[in-house]
This record gives structure tokens, C-alpha cells and sequence, in this order.
């Protein structure tokens, strides 16, 4: 039986992470959830859907949530965990920035600190270290030009449906 449209998405997008360097599984999850359409699903709901057990799905979630892909609500009336994709889930991943590259950069500064001047990893070091402060002051700048795009995007949408 040739897979839906949505079964093709799921595999070629949790496919590109994976080549991206994300994990396979979390991946698939993720992109499960951007084609759901309320980008809501049940552990049971995404295990069926990927043919993969409630213990992967679970470990699956806790690495999405860890890297702000995803969130975790309770259904209400009941004791399951629905797992939820904002709309703009690369978006809040992106820019938690603090969580990034904080912890990065105290290590850098911390092995600086402790390597004598004429190290040879010195320079090595303080490149990975700039580049890393660098890209970390560049987060503020993109995420506000995002959201004047989005709100650019959002009104096309209404606009156009």
C-alpha cells in the first residue's frame, strides 16, 4: 500500500533532521506532530501513527522537549499527556539561546582560563568561544526581524487563506 501524503512528509521531513544531526526518532515524532492538524497527539496517537512503541515515543518527547521543539500538557479530565508543536516551534527552539550557549561559552571561558598563554589550543579556543558569543548576540537581532516577518506571514494568511 503506496504511504499518504502525510506518512511521505513525516519520513522525508524526520529524514532531513536526521541528516541535520538530529535524532531519528525524535525527528519522526516531530514531524508527526507538524502534520497533525491540531499539532496535538497522545503518546498512543504517535505510536500508531510511526508504528513505534510508547517507550520510544517517550524518549522521543523528552529529547523534543529538552531542545523547545515541544511541550507537554495534560488532557483535560484526565491523567494522559497530549504532546504539543507551537505553530513557531523552530522559532522558540532557536532562540533559547541562554540554554545553548551559556553553558558552551562558561566552559570556553573556564578552559581559557586555565591554559597557560603559549598554548597552541589558545587560538583554537578563543575562535570557538567568539564565534559561539558572536552567534549568541546575533540570536536577538534575528528573532526580532522574525516577528516583524511573521506578522507579515500571519497577515497574508488572514488575508488569504
Amino acid at each position: 500500500m503506496k504511504p499518504s501524503p502525510i506518512e511521505q512528509y513525516v519520513e522525508r521531513m524526520g529524514g532531513a533532521m536526521t541528516d541535520a544531526g538530529l535524532p531519528r526518532l525524535p525527528s519522526r515524532v516531530f514531524a508527526a506532530l507538524t502534520a497533525d492538524d491540531d499539532g496535538r497527539m497522545t503518546s498512543a496517537e504517535l505510536s500508531d501513527a510511526l508504528g513505534i512503541s510508547p517507550a520510544a515515543v517517550s524518549g522521543a518527547i523528552k529529547f523534543l522537549t529538552q531542545v523547545g521543539f515541544v511541550h507537554r500538557e495534560r488532557e483535560r479530565g484526565t491523567r494522559r499527556d497530549v504532546y504539543v508543536v507551537d505553530d513557531d516551534a523552530w522559532h522558540g527552539a532557536m532562540v533559547q539561546k541562554d540554554t545553548a550557549y551559556a553553558p558552551m561559552l562558561k566552559a570556553l571561558d573556564d578552559g581559557l582560563a586555565g591554559l597557560p598563554a603559549d598554548s597552541p589550543a589558545r587560538p583554537r579556543l578563543v575562535l570557538m568561544r567568539e564565534f559561539l558569543a558572536f552567534v549568541s548576540a546575533e540570536m536577538d537581532g534575528i528573532a526580532e526581524r522574525w516577528e516583524t516577518r511573521r506578522r507579515e506571514l500571519e497577515a497574508d494568511l488572514r488575508a488569504h487563506p
